[in-house]
């Protein structure tokens, strides 16, 4: 999958995307993915934003076809630790595409109603309709992660889960559904310095929670759940891209180059008219 980007002046870039891509029954290793890599990307923060806002220009017309073709849909899961930039991935990706497409979904911790029901049961509510890219800021996932690093599931429960989420993914391919899933990968390092911002920054200070404090001592827990999770769920139907985050500017174009392939490998065209209109005159 390599993708060709032209920035000004005629400048072109060449990105592998293919690297990000968990195969298929293989590990992402997330020791040894960089969260600072920059291998595939412009050396500049400039000219990574150049890019990425003709790449978001693009992303627009192909979503104004998904839109009107109304066959057909994508589902974008964002995933990864307190503060990797789920919020800003679709503040930076999106922020050019038509809004009548797409939707957000924040998934919370449970309520007590959805407690009572199969953890998926509040899920299928929120896919994607026919036309409609939908974007999970936070998932099914969870109930893979935070359960797991709690305890609050067993080994043969997580596996359970597994089982049920590939069948929940594949059922979605097999009704037109596009899943593509990123773990936005940053190290704890820089995890620290964008807590310390919250709390530094008055106008940020509204986003910290201090249960992020805490769950941050299970940072080796998680990279483990987050590793067996993408590990047991990446498929070519629903296939995980593990995204160096650290950079802001060069998680945004990563994610944005690769929903763009994706739509482009669609093949989307406007639907045919019911009739020939070309003769008519407005008066």
């Amino acid at each position: 999958m390599i993708n060709v980007v032209t920035l000004k002046f005629g400048c072109k870039i060449e990105m592998d995307l293919n690297r990000y891509q968990v195969k298929t029954g293989s590990s992402p290793r997330l020791a040894r993915c960089d969260p600072a890599d920059k291998t595939e990307v412009p050396a500049t923060k400039r000219a990574r934003e150049d890019a990425s806002r003709k790449i978001g220009a693009q992303i627009d017309v192909l979503q104004n076809k998904l839109y009107a073709e109304r066959r057909r849909s994508v589902l974008i899961v964002l995933q990864g630790m307190d503060t990797a930039g789920k919020d800003g991935t679709i503040r930076h990706v999106f922020n050019v595409v038509d809004p009548l497409g797409v939707r957000a979904v924040c998934f919370r911790a449970p309520t007590g109603a959805e407690l009572e029901h199969d953890f998926l049961w509040r899920v299928h509510a929120e896919v994607p309709r026919h036309g409609e890219i939908a974007i999970f800021n936070r998932s099914h996932y969870e109930d893979v992660l935070i359960t797991r690093v709690h305890r609050w599931i067993d080994k043969a429960e997580c596996k359970r889960r597994y089982r049920v989420i590939n069948d929940f993914e594949q059922q979605l391919a097999d009704s037109g559904t596009i899943v593509l899933k990123f773990f936005l990968n940053i190290s704890k390092d820089e995890q620290r310095q964008r807590l310390q911002e919250r709390i530094d920054d008055p106008n940020k200070r509204w986003k910290f929670n201090p249960q992020d404090l805490e769950e941050r001592k299970h940072w080796d827990e998680y990279q483990a759940a987050y590793e067996d999770a993408i590990s047991a769920t990446s498929s070519a139907n629903a296939p995980w891209y593990v995204i160096p985050s650290n950079s802001k500017s060069t998680r945004n174009l990563l994610v944005s180059m690769i929903l763009k392939q994706t739509l482009e490998s669609m093949n989307l065209k406007y639907p045919a008219p019911a009739q020939d209109y070309s003769k008519i005159i407005v008066n």
